[in-house]
């Protein structure tokens, strides 16, 4: 993504961008109402502080089963939050090891599906050279402290420019560990990571961390038996998926791709998406980026959601909402921008997007929304470039 201050992270990372304007402004710098859906949503959600006073929280996840709250710092530390209390510790600060530039940084983490019984978690971070690292640790002892001493180097990936630098690690449904990579920063990916299979960058990859050291590939991954290809990849053809995650009741993949100078945009699949292309940079959005008319749009996956740049300027992408606190949002993919402050929804109907909704109840007061994160029930937080935790309650 884009952030509009020296930490601004990662928005064009996907939360990549500011290249242009501020958008969500109107021409006289006021912010402007992104447009609704003709009517008053449904009463009855709202927010609730869970803390504050965060240096630049960019990620909020809980390991199965466990009710405390995990919430990683942009500058390398990640936080517990027990019984709506911050502990005094981090978990873990690798502050040192973390380049903090624009879109870079301690980016998230992901505990292993098994974590109650082995103790392993993996973070995403850009290191002092600006590379990307996926990196394995353990708990200690003691369960609100990792043991530094752990960490195990899964994957390296080298970043050419500073921003685009992807950011999220989650494991997915089917238990492999899923990186989303930028496309390598600068803009316009010159050096057409995108569309590259034989590139790492510009891509959703899957690996299997429990196969082999570091890792082993999944057999099932589509392009393992393509000539040239990386057989990481899993999908193509994004810019900068700052965000994406799974629905857990139906396993389908939403991507949030941040885009270029004109369109965010939202795509989601049936299922994981396997050997999709989305687009990039043949296309951003729906519209054609190279060339700028005339694509070739065969054989490309398009976003079921898109907006300009008078609405924001760098897609924050949430979840699908399968807690049990706010009945309303049962089945919505909640979704945000870090310069418009909206708060949208819709359904997805295996085809396009539904109810299409704007929840101004949602909106926090610092709106610079960088993510949202679920916990281990399946409730949903809001988290703000001020520092922010909010969680998403009934009213």
């Amino acid at each position: 993504m884009r952030f509009r201050t020296a930490l601004a992270l990662p928005l064009a990372l996907a939360l990549p961008l500011l290249v242009g304007s501020h958008a969500g402004c109107d021409g006289d710098g006021n912010a402007t109402e992104p447009p609704g859906n003709g009517g008053d949503p449904p009463t009855g959600v709202g927010l609730e502080l869970v803390v504050d006073g965060l240096d630049f929280p960019v990620w909020l996840t809980s390991p199965p089963g466990d009710p405390r709250l995990f919430i990683v710092e942009k500058g390398g530390r990640v936080l517990v939050v027990e019984d709506d209390a911050l502990l005094p510790e981090p978990f873990l600060d690798i502050r040192g090891q973390v380049s903090t530039g624009n879109e870079q940084g301690l980016l998230s983490m992901a505990f292993h599906p098994d974590y109650a019984a082995n103790g392993r978690f993996f973070v995403n971070y850009t290191d002092t050279a600006g590379d990307t690292r996926i990196v394995e640790y353990r708990v200690s002892g003691d369960p609100d402290r990792a043991d530094p001493g752990s960490a195990r180097v899964v994957l390296t990936i080298d970043q050419p420019f500073s921003n685009h630098n992807g950011g999220l690690a989650l494991f997915g449904p089917d238990g492999m560990l899923w990186i989303g990579t930028g496309d390598g920063g600068s803009g316009g990916d010159p050096r057409g990571n995108g569309q590259n299979l034989g590139a790492l960058l510009g891509k959703l990859l899957r690996i299997d961390v429990d196969g082999a050291q570091p890792y082993a590939v999944p057999g099932d991954n589509p392009f393992i038996r393509t000539a040239g290809a990386r057989p990481e990849v899993w999908a193509y053809g994004v810019r900068n998926p700052w965000r994406f995650s799974f629905d857990r009741e139906t396993g389908d993949l939403y991507v949030a791709d941040v885009g270029q100078n004109r369109i965010e945009e939202v795509n989601a699949v049936r299922g994981a998406g396997e050997g999709r292309n989305y687009g990039w940079n043949v296309m951003e959005g729906t519209r054609c980026f190279e060339p700028s008319e005339g694509c070739d749009e065969e054989g490309l996956t398009l976003p079921v959601v898109d907006y300009d740049h008078g609405e924001g300027c760098s897609v924050t992408g949430g979840t699908v909402y399968r807690g049990s606190e706010v009945p309303d949002l049962v089945g919505a993919y909640l979704y945000s921008d870090y310069c418009g402050g909206f708060v949208r929804s819709f359904r997805f109907d295996g085809s396009r997007a539904v109810d299409e909704r704007h929840w101004s109840e949602l909106e926090p007061p610092d709106n610079e929304v960088v993510s949202f994160g679920e916990d281990s029930d399946g409730e949903l937080y809001i988290l703000t470039a001020g520092g922010a935790v909010h969680r998403i309650v009934a009213r």
